[in-house]
C-alpha cells in the first residue's frame, strides 16, 4: 500500500492567485515563457523558468540561474504573495473543463513507494530534463511543480472527497487556458486522519505525467540522504508532492506525430509503402473545419489513423497482420511507429530524432495542417490511450512509446509549494 502525509503548503495569498498560476514549465518554449513573465511578472513561470529573468544568452544550467529560483520564492514569501500554513494540510484539487471536472487529492507521497513502484511509470525519463528539475528542486529546497498521479477508483475516493468539499473554496478562479480552478484546504485532524486512512486502501498509483518531476524528488531524496546518513525516513525530502485522481474522471488526448520529410520517397512511392500495412482511404477536399477541429473527422477507433499529405486528409485503417494483443505492440502509437515511422520514415528514435514533433491533441486537427503548410511534410493523427491500456502497461512493468499521452486539463503550476527544509 502507498504511503501518503499531509504537509504544510506554501501557496498564493488568495487575491494574487489567479496572477500567479501558470500551465507547468513545459508547456512552452523560451520564447514562450519569456513573453509569459514579460506580460505577467507575478506569474509562477518566472520561479519555474528562472532563466527569463535573465538575458537570452545566459546558460539556463547556470548556478545563478537555479539561484534565483530560490530568492523568488523567499521574496514572494517576505512580500506577502506567497503564505505559508502553519499546520499540515491536505488539499483538494477539483478542475473544471467544457461542464467535465476532476478532483483529485493534493498530497505528499514517499519517494521509497516510488523506489519500489507502488507508484508506477509508465515512460522513460530523459537525461538533460531531469538534471534540469534535479538542480531546481535540490537548489530552491522545495518542489515547485505537482506529479499527477491516477489510480484505480475501487474505494470511494470521489465521495471521500466531495464531503470536505462542502464549503467555500480557498481558491476559485479561471485559469489562463480558460479552466475553471478550485481548491479547498482540509486542516481538521479529523479529516485529515480519514483522508489519510482512505487513501492507505490504494495499492497503487500511477504517473500519468510529471515522470521527471517525480524522478528528479528521487535523486534530490537519495542525494540527501547520503549527506545525511541518521535520516528518520520523516523528513521532508522522503516524500513529493502530488495530486491523485481518480481514473474514472481523466480525459486523455491523444498525442500527434508530424515530421519534416518523406525520407527521401516521393509522396507516390510513400503511399504505395503504406498501403502494405494500411488500408488508405482518400477524404473529400471539402471536409468541414468543424470535422478538422476535433469533430467526426477524428480517428473513431482503435487501429484508425488520420495522415495529412500534400494537402489531402486520409483515413488510415491498420490491417489486422500488424495489429497486436500484447500490451505495448497493441498501443496505436507503436503500431504506427513499427509500420510508417521506423521502416519507412527512417524514425528508429523518435525521442532523439530532430525530423519529427508532437502536436497536443488539444490542438486539434488545424494544427497539423498548418505544421504542414509551414515546416513539416506529413501528420498523423490516433485515437487516444485508454486508461486501461496505461494500466496494462505499467502493471506488466513496461513502457510506452514517448508522447503516447495527453491529459487535458492540464495542472495549473505555482498553487502549492512543498519545502524540504525549514
Amino acid at each position: 500500500m502507498a504511503q501518503i502525509k499531509p504537509f504544510k503548503g506554501i501557496r498564493p495569498n488568495p487575491k494574487y492567485v489567479q496572477r500567479v498560476a501558470s500551465l507547468p514549465y513545459d508547456v512552452y518554449s523560451e520564447k514562450e515563457a519569456r513573453e509569459i513573465v514579460a506580460r505577467n511578472p507575478m506569474s509562477f513561470m518566472k520561479i519555474v523558468r528562472p532563466e527569463t529573468g535573465f538575458p537570452r544568452n545566459v546558460d539556463p544550467y547556470s548556478d545563478k540561474v537555479y539561484e534565483r529560483a530560490r530568492k523568488l520564492i523567499d521574496d514572494n514569501i517576505s512580500k506577502g504573495i506567497f503564505t505559508v500554513d502553519t499546520e499540515d494540510c491536505y488539499y483538494i484539487y477539483r478542475e473544471i473543463m467544457n461542464g467535465r471536472s476532476q478532483t483529485g487529492l493534493v498530497a505528499c507521497f514517499a519517494v521509497d513507494d516510488y523506489l519500489n513502484n507502488v507508484i508506477k511509470k509508465h515512460e522513460h525519463t530523459r537525461k538533460e530534463k531531469e538534471e534540469d528539475r534535479t538542480r531546481h528542486i535540490d537548489v530552491c529546497a522545495a518542489q515547485t511543480g505537482l506529479v499527477f498521479l491516477a489510480f484505480k477508483d475501487e474505494f470511494g475516493a470521489r465521495a471521500i472527497m466531495e464531503q470536505v468539499t462542502h464549503h467555500e473554496p480557498l481558491y476559485e478562479f479561471v485559469s489562463i487556458d480558460n479552466v475553471m480552478q478550485l481548491v479547498w484546504k482540509v486542516d481538521d485532524p479529523d479529516k485529515v486522519d480519514k483522508i489519510t486512512k482512505a487513501f492507505s486502501k490504494v495499492e497503487s498509483y500511477y504517473i500519468a505525467d510529471g515522470h521527471h518531476r517525480a524522478a528528479s524528488a528521487a535523486t534530490v531524496c537519495k542525494k540527501r540522504r547520503v549527506l545525511r546518513p541518521d535520516y528518520t525516513g520523516d523528513e521532508e525530502f522522503n516524500y513529493f508532492m502530488a495530486v491523485a485522481f481518480p481514473h474514472t474522471e481523466l480525459n486523455i488526448l491523444p498525442y500527434y506525430r508530424v515530421v519534416s520529410d518523406l525520407n527521401g520517397l516521393s509522396p507516390k512511392l510513400f503511399l504505395e509503402l503504406v498501403s502494405k500495412k494500411f488500408y488508405i482511404k482518400k477524404i473529400h477536399r471539402t471536409i468541414s473545419l468543424r470535422e478538422r477541429k476535433g469533430g467526426i473527422f477524428q480517428p473513431r477507433h482503435k487501429g484508425e489513423f488520420a495522415m495529412y499529405l500534400g494537402g489531402r486528409w486520409f483515413r488510415l485503417q491498420a490491417k489486422p497482420e500488424i495489429q497486436s494483443n500484447d500490451a505495448v505492440d497493441g498501443l496505436d502509437v507503436m503500431i504506427l511507429q513499427k509500420n510508417i515511422l521506423d521502416p519507412i520514415l527512417g524514425i528508429k528514435d523518435p525521442r532523439t530524432n530532430k525530423r519529427i514533433d508532437f502536436v497536443g491533441g488539444i490542438r486539434g486537427m488545424t494544427e497539423l495542417e498548418r505544421r504542414c503548410k509551414t515546416d513539416m511534410k506529413v501528420a498523423f493523427a490516433l485515437y487516444p490511450t485508454s486508461m486501461e491500456e496505461l494500466f496494462r502497461v505499467t502493471d506488466e512493468g513496461k513502457v510506452m512509446p514517448p508522447k503516447s499521452t495527453w491529459f487535458e486539463p492540464k495542472l495549473q503550476s505555482g498553487l502549492f509549494i512543498h519545502k524540504l527544509e525549514s
